[in-house]
């Protein structure tokens, strides 16, 4: 069996099996790729508030909440 000239130099979250295949498409795929994953972020929260029901909405909305200080922050510096 022999390895791949590439595989030494791949990011070791490449080989997580669904994490892997989603990252790799995004950073060496097409720009269609990205709406993809957002459609698959929506679909997997409207199944999350379907199932779980508010709950998942207001963790979902709580996880968000370190993004959107950095997003603030960085207007406030004029970045």
């Amino acid at each position: 069996m022999t390895a791949t000239p590439d595989a030494g130099r791949l990011p070791r979250y490449y080989s997580i099996p669904v994490f892997g295949w989603i990252a790799r498409d995004l950073v060496h795929g097409t720009r269609d790729n990205i709406l993809y994953f957002l459609v698959i972020l929506l679909t997997a929260l409207v199944l999350a508030v379907k199932t779980w029901g508010l709950v998942a909405l207001g963790l979902t909305a709580l996880a968000t909440v370190p993004a959107i200080f950095l997003t603030l922050i960085a207007i406030t510096l004029g970045k």
